[in-house]
């Protein structure tokens, strides 16, 4: 049974700050939504706060991951900042600069933060890179034009060996690799372990006081889901009033040093920018998760956990559920991982209803108490913490109200709120890109998130605001009825959850609406009482396509309209591509790029009569 939202059960004390937003009604019909409080001061620099820590609680943790002996390597502050300062020395030794910057292949690891923390000290720009790009694409397309952008001069990868394809057919000439092992032949290889030579500690002071807000910091790549990825510049003013806005938002951090467990890539803002800065600000520990939420890598999660016990955790929703079968099962489980607990922060797409009640039951049921399961609203161009949900904001799918600092402009389109953010988080534009630049800002200096939002309750602005799709992806059917696609597409897979791991839905200019679909095979296979399927065997199981094409009609029955009805659906049996372009870096789904790779199999849904492989709801 779920938990109900009046349960008399207490939610775990923390802290969330002064949260309140206020609202003006612009005489064009658009409105501005602001925190009533100020920001406040914010450091120049955020390796500023590795200063202070390394000074003020030298022997904590900072950061720790498994060796290969499945030990806790762990670099206390007073450690991590002396390594930093060898780091930077040799970095500035290089001549590196914005102009020939350090990209990063790998993924997280101590070493990758000690050296990307590194450039941060010196006021080098540098790029942590989806591995995604060097490990899974075979044609190396995006990695070569990130190379043409950035034009680096110091590559760094953990292990030369499984990189070694995408170096070659990327890296140019006469670039310096910097590998742990397995250096390469034919370039100008480095062993890290030269790099943490004692260097020139002069230099480094001068480099660190010369940083300045406007310094960039690093590059962070979008996800290309509409094209080549961009360059997002992140200043040091960016990361730094982040850092602020996210630690006044969860204001018990100022009287508890946050511990966490993390996966999230660092090539991405969510994980990278947010959580890593949320540790480094606040004196925390992080914890380098080896699991990931996939059937392969959710194992060392729990594993991980069962030894960690966080007080604030974040996971994409997918991540969350795929820990719910263990965290049922595993009572010494549940008790480490909400022992300490204060906030559970999913994003990167919505959480299915029924996952949150999960949480919130399991919660109840170990230790009596609710722990706040949360959200917000950004993106790579806010650094992301832009939107946040407080504790009064109980149930899934709230974004929240505009953090301490940020400026939210509402403009009505075709009938939704279009979100637009200005502050001192937000980027001042794309590398190398001034067009793309010019066309992401308004006349105003607004940010166009791309977002449409609604309120929870019009008439009172700090119930929040619930995420209403991306103004793109909008569309009509060929009767001019407009398509909701993000809050549409949530609902499918919330209908036919955990079987399906997402939805693109076709119906441009068309009489109906229709779906592609990409089984869950973990979740299909267990629902099958398999051992195993593959995606192909999930989409052709008579019983897995007996029970979705129920959902689909119980979803049907409870539809308004043709704007929300999916009158047909294929289950597709091949995943996305990300060489295609059809899945980003991060996991999401490209929906145009499917419906134009995969466009005959949407004429077969819009057939005069659908073969037997189309499901008729």
């Amino acid at each position: 049974m779920s938990a109900d939202p009046n349960t008399p059960a207490p939610i775990r004390t923390a802290d969330m700050g002064n949260c309140r937003a206020e609202l003006q009604q612009r005489a064009d019909g658009s409105m501005l939504v602001r925190n009533v409080n100020p920001l406040g001061t914010y450091p120049v620099r955020i390796t500023e706060r590795l200063d202070f820590w390394a000074s003020k609680t030298p022997d904590r943790t900072w950061l720790a991951e498994r060796d290969s002996a499945g030990n806790w390597r762990k670099i206390s502050y007073a450690q991590g900042r002396k390594t930093v300062r060898r780091l930077a020395a040799a970095l500035l030794a290089r001549g590196l600069s914005a102009e020939r910057p350090l990209i990063i292949l790998s993924g997280n690891s101590v070493d990758h933060a000690l050296l990307g923390t590194a450039a941060l000290y010196a006021g080098i720009a540098y790029a942590p890179v989806s591995p995604a790009y060097s490990l899974i694409s075979s044609d190396h397309a995006k990695l070569k034009y990130i190379f043409d952008l950035l034009t680096p001069a110091l590559v760094f990868v953990e292990d030369y060996t499984p990189y070694a394809k995408a170096i070659g057919n990327a890296v140019p000439a006469g670039v310096e690799v910097a590998t742990k092992s397995n250096p390469p032949a034919g370039f100008r290889a480095t062993l890290f372990e030269s790099l943490l030579t004692p260097g020139n500690e002069a230099a480094v002071d001068a480099a660190h006081a010369a940083i300045t807000p406007d310094t960039i910091a690093k590059f962070l790549f979008t996800s290309g889901s509409t094209g080549m990825p961009k360059a997002v510049i992140n200043t040091q003013r960016m990361l730094c009033s982040n850092a602020l806005m996210s630690s006044e938002h969860f204001a018990w951090l100022k009287d508890e040093q946050p511990v966490t467990l993390d996966w999230s890539p660092w090539n991405h803002t969510a994980g990278g920018n947010h959580d890593f800065n949320l540790i480094l600000y606040n004196g925390g520990t992080l914890y380098i998760d080896d699991g990931k939420p996939t059937a392969g890598g959710i194992a060392s999660t729990v594993r991980n956990l069962r030894e960690v016990s966080p007080t604030w955790y974040f996971n994409v929703p997918k991540g969350y559920d795929a820990l719910l079968p263990f965290l049922r099962s595993d009572e010494a489980l549940r008790k480490s991982f909400f022992g300490r607990l204060k906030v559970m922060w999913y994003a990167g797409a919505g959480m299915a209803q029924h996952v949150w009640d999960a949480l919130d039951d399991l919660a109840i049921m170990t230790t009596g108490e609710r722990v706040l399961v949360l959200t917000g609203l950004g993106a790579t161009e806010t650094v992301p913490f832009a939107l946040a949900a407080n504790h009064t904001m109980i149930g899934a799918g709230v974004v929240g109200t505009p953090a301490r600092g940020v400026e939210m402009k509402l403009l009505p389109v075709e009938g939704k709120l279009e979100a637009r953010l200005r502050g001192d988080n937000i980027t001042p534009g794309y590398w190398r890109q001034p067009e793309l630049t010019r066309q992401a800002f308004d006349e105003e200096g607004f940010y166009r998130l791309g977002d449409a939002l609604r309120f929870v309750d019009p008439a009172d602005v700090n119930q929040g605001f619930i995420f209403d799709g991306r103004i793109a992806e909008d569309f009509k059917l060929s009767t001019g009825t407009w398509v909701a696609a993000g809050p549409l597409r949530a609902s499918l897979i919330d209908a036919c959850a955990p079987l399906v791991q997402d939805v693109v839905l076709a119906g441009l200019d068309r009489d109906f609406l229709a779906a592609l679909i990409f089984p869950d095979p973990v979740a299909c296979a267990r629902h099958a009482g398999a051992e195993s399927l593959s995606m192909r065997e999930a989409a052709e199981h008579q019983g897995i396509r007996d029970e979705i094409a129920a959902r689909l009609h119980c979803h049907a029955e409870r539809s308004t309209g043709s704007s929300t009805r999916i009158a047909r659906a294929i289950l597709l049996g091949e995943g996305p591509s990300i060489d295609k372009s059809e899945l980003t870096d991060k996991g999401s789904i490209n929906q145009r790029a499917v419906l134009t790779n995969r466009a005959g199999l949407v004429e077969e849904l819009y057939a005069g009569i659908p073969h037997s492989g189309v499901i008729s709801i």
